[in-house]
């Protein structure tokens, strides 16, 4: 055994003395070196060092035996012509796992980089969610490779380093390990920004002796006040790491001498009510500033982090930050996860269970595992892995239930993210929210601190303007699926019945089939019947030309100019401020009828008045039917539509004193603005009539909002209101 694993061994003796668990770790280290025994790496050295590295790494966060093997064995199944049932005969199951999570992080191989990558760091999250030790021997793997990348080309080591500050530097701060997430940035930033980085560290060391001289100073006027009444503390300096300096200059828009806390004092006590006491003299003796006094040992971070800040005024009028805390909270400041986590010896172990109790640990942690159940739903890797770095790494805004329990979100979410958050069907029954006891609108701004409270209703659900409100893409995802599943159950209802109106007016009684559509719908992608509904739903298809095709006749010029527009993924632009465009005309005199209120991505057809202009009207429009139909000429909504458009619906409901003050929170939870309302009841059957006058942008809004309100245990029918 060389010199390098025997310093490692003598670690790991340190915590494991199993001669059993001893043996398999000297066994792997013998397997590891026989497997690499011809590759080296590009500085020359022989490969077998890298994981010996790893191993070390590891040993220092007090791994387990399993996790130390896989660890030294983390590269064999890439590398080399080892198998899995090899791994798992010698070693077992469990080291045969962890090794194949490793691996499968490494071994995408696709066109394109950047997508490789986004894969990677999916697969990586995955992994990490059915055994998060595997991401700690990832990131042991990582940061060996950026202690050893000097021999890299420029591009990788720059590649790596954006990497690692994304990805692994933030998973190893949420898993509260900060000497490792130090150093993973620091050593990133030398290679990504190297100017920053030494002109940070110059001036670090610039102002470090008289910064000393203070730390000394405190140190000894601290402990006077201390030595009387608190036993056993233990006070000591601490430094910044460049990387978090450099981030604090550019988030706080400050130069480097006006970052007061570089440098900041630790005291180190046995008890809790030492922290609070030992604060107490604190401010008995040096003035706080107010706003800078926090509590994370009543409230702590979601990385378990725990401590009391303070900021005093010391002589001359510096700021001097000092952090109170206990051994046990200390250890778990400087190593997180793994000081809660390292190995015991005779401990009933279990990697579910293990897992379990880091779920319960970390609630970000418990988050990830139902990213993870979901994460087929995803749209796509990039969705998944931006849900998780602006959910779970960037959540930086603390609020609370009203029974006291914290919830991190991204900065700037909204009580439909919080709604969100706490469960699914909570957010889609939002119609309201209480902060701070206060009622606000659904797009309030929450800050650290906010008490939140959500208001629901059964008959609720989201439309599509709550995708502008929330933040998290957690919350986006669950929005789309909603709306996603409302949109093709309402587009295949209105499809199939504008298609059964027409069949019916023409009286067509061919039945359709699945082949007929496939045969004539399959240059469309549409292959079925219920794909032929949702077209005719979404107005890419006519009923019209279904009738043709059925019929055996050309469809009419509509349909021509539509398909003509399709196929080239042609803009439609107008200068009406109708919206609507007219083929041939640049600036025609067009008037959208008062009658039947026609609104973006519904099927219209203009008449030609005599004095008027053209009046567009829904071709669902009753009143048209009387009107001559040499008048008629094509007409279709533009795609460059950003106003919207009055519209009316009429509701009849079992009457209910209620039912006008629910309509209209379920309106106002979709965001539409109500123009007016009129309710009239007839008492001999108990029937309301209740028509709202509202401001819409498209039909499909208008469905959804219909569909809601079709869920009130009173409503009878909801419809278009055409007079």
């Amino acid at each position: 055994m060389d010199t390098q694993f025997l310093e490692v061994l003598s670690i790991i003796e340190t915590y494991i003395h199993c001669p059993d668990d001893l043996m398999r770790i000297r066994k792997a280290y013998e397997v590891a070196c026989e497997k690499h025994k011809d590759q080296f790496r590009k500085s020359g050295v022989p490969y077998i060092s890298h994981p010996i590295e790893v191993s070390r790494i590891l040993a220092d966060m007090k791994a387990g035996p399993n996790t130390i093997i896989a660890g030294l064995l983390h590269d064999i199944l890439e590398d080399t012509p080892t198998t899995l049932n090899f791994l798992e005969e010698e070693f077992s199951k469990d080291v045969a796992q962890m090794v194949e999570g490793v691996t499968k992080i490494n071994e995408i191989k696709v066109a394109s980089l950047e997508k490789a990558q986004i894969e990677n760091h999916q697969k990586m999250l995955l992994a990490m969610s059915q055994d998060i030790r595997v991401i700690l021997i990832k990131i042991a793997d990582r940061l060996h490779n950026l202690r050893t990348m000097e021999d890299m080309s420029r591009a990788h080591q720059i590649r790596k380093g954006q990497e690692t500050l994304e990805i692994y530097a933030p998973i190893a701060h949420k898993l509260g390990m900060f000497k490792l997430k130090a150093e993973l940035e620091d050593r990133s930033f030398r290679y990504i920004n190297p100017e920053a980085f030494e002109e940070i560290t110059k001036y670090i060391e610039e102002i470090k002796n008289k910064k000393e001289l203070l730390i000394e100073d405190m140190s000894k006027q601290i402990s006077g006040f201390l030595e009387n009444s608190i036993p056993n503390f233990a006070i000591k300096g601490r430094t910044k790491n460049v990387y978090s300096i450099y981030k604090k200059t550019l988030a706080q828009g400050k130069k480097l001498d006006e970052i007061y806390d570089i440098f900041a004092l630790r005291i180190i006590l046995d008890k809790i009510e030492h922290c609070y006491s030992v604060l107490g003299t604190i401010h008995a003796h040096f003035v706080p500033l107010p706003n800078k006094i926090k509590d994370y040992i009543a409230v702590p971070k979601d990385n378990m982090y725990q401590s009391l800040h303070t900021t005093i005024i010391v002589g001359g009028g510096q700021f001097f930050e000092v952090q109170i805390r206990t051994r046990e909270m200390d250890d778990i400041a400087e190593n997180g996860i793994a000081a809660h986590w390292s190995y015991k010896e005779n401990s009933d172990y279990s990697r579910e269970k293990e897992q379990r109790e880091i779920a319960e640990k970390l609630k970000w942690y418990g988050d990830l595992l139902k990213m993870s159940e979901t994460s087929t739903e995803y749209d796509d890797a990039q969705e998944f892995l931006d849900s998780f770095k602006g959910d779970i790494l960037e959540a930086n805004v603390y609020v609370y239930t009203p029974k006291g329990e914290v919830i991190d979100l991204p900065k700037g979410a909204t009580p439909l993210d919080f709604a969100y958050k706490i469960h699914t069907d909570l957010g889609h029954r939002t119609i309201g929210a209480l902060v701070n006891n206060k009622m606000v609108t659904l797009d309030y701004e929450l800050s650290t601190g906010d008490v939140v409270s959500i208001k629901t209703s059964k008959n609720s659900g989201p439309s599509e303007s709550w995708l502008k409100i929330v933040k998290s893409t957690q919350a986006k995802h669950k929005i789309k699926n909603y709306l996603n599943k409302l949109n093709h159950d309402n587009l295949l209802a209105s499809g199939k019945s504008e298609l059964e109106k027409d069949f019916t007016v023409n009286r067509v009684t061919t039945p359709l089939t699945d082949a007929f559509v496939t045969e004539h719908f399959s240059k469309n992608k549409i292959n079925n019947i219920d794909e032929l509904y949702i077209a005719i739903g979404k107005g890419l298809i006519s009923p019209k030309t279904v009738l043709n095709k059925i019929l055996g006749t050309t469809i009419d010029k509509d349909e021509n100019l539509r398909r003509q527009i399709e196929r080239t993924n042609r803009i439609i632009t107008t200068n009406s401020q109708t919206g609507v465009f007219i083929e041939g005309l640049d600036n025609p005199q067009i008037k959208l009828a008062n009658c039947c209120y026609p609104i973006p991505r519904e099927e219209i057809i203009g008449y030609v008045s005599k004095g008027a202009g053209v009046i567009v009207h829904c071709k669902s429009c009753m009143k048209i039917k009387d009107l001559p139909e040499a008048r008629f000429i094509t007409v279709l909504w533009a795609t460059n539509i950003t106003r919207k458009y009055p519209v009316k619906i009429k509701i009849i409901a079992v009457f209910h004193r209620n039912n006008v003050s629910d309509l209209i929170a379920i309106i106002n939870s979709h965001s539409f603005s109500i123009g007016e309302v009129k309710a009239s009841t007839n008492y001999s059957n108990l029937e309301e009539i209740i028509k709202f006058k509202l401001i819409a942008s498209s039909r499909q809004e208008l469905d959804t909002l219909m569909v809601n309100i079709k869920k009130m245990s009173t409503v009878i029918s909801v419809e278009k209101d055409s007079n």
